[in-house]
């Protein structure tokens, strides 16, 4: 037992040498709580600068949206003039064929402004059947089998604006039944 007590002895540190490393270790603490702090720091401002961005992100889509509608509704302007004052006609003063001619021309106003915007009718008549632009009704029978998948009358007009589908064309579509 004396053997084990000496080598425990020889292991532990003098009291005079565990003073030193402390002092050591206590410095080097104060430099890591700063380093940690300094860390903390930058992940708060990171923090604080993503969270604007997406904020700022946010707004500037929302302006970017409402934008896009002045410009679409700007287009319109001229096209609601003319039919407030085709509203405000006195009918006893005009013929009937005159104020239909007129609407004719918003009508056709209409269009050409929202055709600037990436507007499109869709009116397939006599075209083949496209799943993606028409929603069939109906079936009619076919004359023969070229015309099979055609379509054959367009109940209500489709509308895409830049690509993307707003409302499918209505149709009857022709189907060759092989007689």
């Amino acid at each position: 037992m004396t053997d084990s007590m000496s080598n425990a002895d020889e292991l532990a540190p003098a009291s005079d040498e565990l003073a030193p490393e402390t002092a050591t270790d206590a410095a080097g603490g104060d430099d890591r709580q700063r380093e940690i702090d300094d860390l903390k720091d930058k992940h708060l401002r990171l923090a604080a600068e993503y969270d604007n961005f997406r904020r700022r992100a946010v707004k500037e889509r929302q302006e970017a949206g409402w934008r896009a509608q002045g410009e679409l509704v700007r287009g319109l302007i001229d096209a609601l003039d003319d039919l407030t004052r085709f509203a405000n006609v006195d009918p006893s003063t005009v013929d009937s064929k005159t104020v239909i001619d007129g609407i004719a021309l918003v009508e056709k106003k209409l269009f050409k402004s929202l055709a600037g915007h990436g507007f499109e009718v869709v009116n397939p008549t006599g075209h083949a059947f496209d799943p993606n632009l028409h929603e069939a009704v109906s079936t009619a029978p076919a004359g023969c089998a070229e015309e099979d998948g055609q379509v054959a009358i367009c109940f209500q007009a489709g509308y895409v604006i830049n690509g993307h589908v707003l409302r499918p064309a209505r149709v009857i579509v022709k189907q060759w039944s092989g007689n």
